[in-house]
């Protein structure tokens, strides 16, 4: 009876601690974020960037970090809502809320289309059919007239949100991506923790499994898909808004391998990790903008590095030094 106290009562105390000290960590992180706009080491347009490439990262890693399907056309719903929201709020004057309601509308409504495509397939194919749908939806954005073309949609009005805050002011929209970043990445998280989440790590374990137990597989990708894809459609359009421009880059292919090289580098499968990752990338961009094209030539230098010593990504590789400490002891 006592070793089976002692055995229930353990996890329950761990996982307490880990419990609050990942309350502590996010309190501490939200009482600095909310700092930035009021200090002057820390340009917060650049941290605006990174919170809206995080949350692309997040989206995408539900898909792949936590579904097991590997998308090569993210960039496809980041970049239509980036279009949708600038083209509203531009060309028609909606104000900034109904942009972002409607691009994550537009993202969601594509998701289903392409996603209820290309979970026919599985593995690369998978991908590729991803890749070309994606790419397709660049033509569009190419041809189109209500783009822009080449010249995409410039001078994109920020407005007023709900009639009142006026987003012109970089504080202002600071204080809106922050507060949408973190409702984004909290959704992710109940979906993770929820039971939809374990079915969906358990398709990702074992797929035939699954299907022997009873689940809809098709239906539970096709909803993650989609839910991938609306939450990637709300960073697009934060973008838009935050940059005040809708381009082709938001939609080409590059954006969907950048978003790929974010959730590798911090961690595939974890929550902090596409965080860390956007980070990291954000960063490198910004400091490499003078060298010209071998920006790429280093990001790449260093994502080689990354994936050679840290294998799990730079979180992943953290909680895997944690959990091989907590064990020796």
């Amino acid at each position: 009876m006592n070793t089976r106290s002692h055995t229930t009562v353990a996890p329950t105390t761990q996982n307490r601690k880990r419990w609050n000290l990942g309350v502590w960590l996010a309190v501490i992180a939200l009482i600095l974020a909310m700092l930035v706009p009021f200090q002057s080491a820390v340009y917060p347009v650049f941290i605006m960037k990174v919170m809206c490439f995080g949350l692309f990262a997040c989206a995408f890693n539900l898909l792949l970090g936590f579904g097991g399907l590997l998308s090569f056309g993210h960039a496809a719903f980041f970049g239509s809502a980036a279009y949708v929201t600038a083209y509203l709020c531009k060309e028609l004057g909606f104000g900034p809320g109904l942009g972002l309601l409607a691009g994550m509308g537009t993202s969601a409504i594509l998701g289903a289309i392409i996603g209820s495509i290309a979970i026919r397939r599985q593995g690369i194919y998978f991908a590729m059919v991803t890749l070309a749908l994606a790419q397709f939806v660049y033509f569009v954005a190419l041809q189109a007239p209500f783009t822009g073309g080449e010249d995409g949609i410039q001078n994109v009005p920020r407005g007023l949100l709900f009639g009142v805050i006026d987003l012109s002011d970089d504080t202002a929209m600071y204080y809106l991506i922050l507060a949408v970043f973190l409702a984004g990445v909290f959704v992710v998280h109940r979906i993770v923790n929820s039971h939809f989440g374990e079915v969906l790590m358990a398709i990702r374990e074992n797929e035939p499994r699954a299907i022997s137990l009873g689940y809809e597989v098709s239906r539970v990708k096709l909803l993650v898909f989609v839910l991938s894809a609306t939450l990637a459609g709300l960073a697009g359009s934060l973008k838009a808004l935050l940059f005040q421009i809708a381009s082709l880059a938001d939609v080409h292919w590059h954006a969907s391998g950048e978003v790929i090289l974010m959730t590798l580098l911090g961690g595939m499968g974890t929550l902090l990790g596409p965080l860390v990752g956007a980070a990291m990338v954000v960063t490198l961009h910004s400091y490499l903008s003078g060298v010209g094209a071998w920006s790429t030539v280093i990001i790449g230098l260093v994502f080689m590095i990354c994936v050679t010593a840290f294998r799990r990504g730079v979180i992943g590789e953290i909680y895997a030094w944690l959990q091989r400490g907590k064990a020796r002891s």
